[in-house]
């Protein structure tokens, strides 16, 4: 069986994916990422990379050197490519096109994975389980559920993670560093995600539509929560049991009724708590603080669930007076 590369002119095919490369030097790395192999080891850390130039730029990280310096600013960076990438925010340019719409995208790794929106690819198959994913980086995350691998120490404690991303932002915890700020008020904030976020209660935006009913919303993981309700699907299976949940949270919330654990300290007592949530509803015994105003009247509370089962009464009173 042949199994070198079909090429089309001088591009060459991905036999795993379908995916065309000019180069053959970045057909063999791109080839890497299907079958893991990882042949370049950072001379600081252990971490390892399937492409020489990922790991040189990561080598210069760890040194701190930044030798290239953008055009239009002081900034400066360890990696060519990131410095390029960073002078398209001052020129605006966006240099790759998306074959299907008229979109167009300042990274081509972002303008191909835009495409797989309209095909539908997901050319990254975990090892471990037949679930498939559109994005390299979201496949070795997921496969880092099955070995339980956590390569990320946080340089204040011994807390390992399995994401960098997750790490950088629990040592954010210890310095207190809060480095997003809102477009349109003051309130700063420890992730990007979180800031965006709250920028859309001033805007109002809500970019998530339900497949199944017009129902719109403000976070992805809150619309694709409600269209389980369509659906009936139940992703999260407890480890202590067969028990089924559809949020991730609710399935984490019954396995502390196996394990006992009760992870969140109230700030002003020693009282603890499995929940969260909870945990922030108590403190407000302590604070005094009432979050949740009534739609109809002034009147705040400290539970959402108190204030929606208000807001009720207003509702049937509205209705008992229509009637008559």
């Amino acid at each position: 069986m042949n199994t070198s590369p079909k090429t089309r002119g001088k591009a060459q095919e991905c036999k795993n994916c379908g995916q065309l490369i000019d180069q053959l030097s970045a057909y063999k790395e791109h080839e890497r990422t299907h079958k893991g192999e990882t042949p370049y080891a950072c001379l600081h850390y252990n971490k390892c990379y399937s492409c020489s130039t990922a790991c040189k730029r990561d080598e210069r990280s760890c040194t701190g050197v930044k030798q290239y310096k953008c055009k239009y600013c002081d900034k400066c960076f360890s990696a060519q490519y990131n410095c390029k990438l960073h002078e398209r925010t001052h020129t605006g340019v966006k240099p790759y096109s998306c074959k299907h719409c008229d979109k167009c995208f300042t990274q081509s790794s972002n303008c191909k994975l835009h495409e797989r929106t309209h095909t539908g690819a997901k050319p990254y198959k975990c090892k471990y389980c037949n679930k498939c994913f559109n994005q390299s980086s979201h496949c070795t995350k997921h496969e880092r559920t099955h070995t339980e691998e956590k390569l990320y120490t946080c340089k204040h404690c011994n807390k390992c993670f399995s994401q960098s991303s997750n790490c950088k932002q629990h040592e954010r915890t210890h310095t207190g560093e809060k480095l997003y700020t809102c477009k349109y008020c003051d309130k700063c904030f420890r992730q990007s995600s979180n800031c965006k976020l709250h920028e859309r209660t001033h805007t109002g935006v809500k970019p998530y539509t339900c497949k199944h009913c017009n129902k719109c919303f403000s976070q992805s993981s809150n619309c694709k929560q409600h269209e389980r309700t369509h659906t009936a699907e139940k992703l999260y299976t407890c480890k202590h049991c067969n028990k089924c949940f559809s949020q991730s949270a609710h399935c984490k919330q019954h396995e502390q009724t196996h394990t006992g654990l009760k992870p969140h300290t109230c700030k002003y007592c020693k009282k603890c708590f499995s929940s969260l949530s909870n945990c922030k509803e108590h403190e407000r015994t302590h604070t005094g603080v009432r979050p949740y105003r009534c739609k109809h009247c002034n009147k705040c509370f400290s539970q959402s669930s108190t204030c929606r089962r208000h807001e009720e009464k207003h509702a049937i009173h509205s209705a008992l007076n229509g009637k008559q």
